[in-house]
């Protein structure tokens, strides 16, 4: 099988990609913590996924492929990371608002400090999942920061997932217990 091409998103992307990502994440341990409840999570997820493509696509630092069937959205250095979601916050009931800050200050102040890629979400859609698209938009990623001659910083809560990026390439340097386990992980240019 021919593997399709990659492709940076533009706005015309983004509901094929908020609909991958919303069914990718459906039981990932951070999505579920920020929104638990079953019967609003696809809203609260599309809406989640959508500020974060917004904040994005404009930046050509959204990589898909198969139509957005998988996806990775990044952060280029110069947009700082202090807090690379900024802006107006979407409009969420005050719970669910109030754990997506906590999640976003824990994980931004665990950043690093110097300049880095940021690789913010990896999501293939579950009818796309094992054809190795992910390591393949990842990748288109993790070239441009090596061309840029910076690491590569990501995070996942998803305990499988860490073997996974191990294997990719990527090294723990630093796990929360709060709000969610997490570990942050890194990977030199190549």
């Amino acid at each position: 099988m021919t593997m399709p091409d990659i492709t940076i998103a533009t706005p015309a992307d983004r509901d094929a990609v908020v609909g991958t990502l919303v069914a990718a994440f459906g039981k990932d341990p951070v999505l579920r913590h920020l929104f638990p409840d079953d019967e609003t999570y696809p809203q609260h997820a599309a809406t989640f996924f959508g500020d974060l493509f917004d904040k994005r696509v404009h930046r050509s630092s959204i990589w898909t492929i198969g139509g957005g069937a998988s996806v990775a959205l990044w952060d280029p250095p110069a947009e700082g990371h202090a807090s690379p979601d900024g802006g107006a916050a979407p409009a969420y009931p005050a719970d669910v608002l109030a754990r997506v800050q906590g999640y976003d200050d824990a994980v931004h102040a665990a950043l690093p400090t110097y300049p880095f890629w940021y690789l913010g979400v990896l999501g293939t859609h579950p009818d796309s999942a094992g054809r190795g698209w992910g390591r393949a938009v990842m990748r288109a990623g993790l070239a441009r920061a090596a061309a840029d001659g910076l690491p590569a910083i990501l995070e996942t809560s998803n305990p499988g997932n860490v073997e996974l990026y191990r294997r990719a390439g990527w090294e723990v340097i630093r796990t929360l217990a709060e709000p969610v386990p997490t570990w942050f992980m890194r990977q030199p240019p190549r």
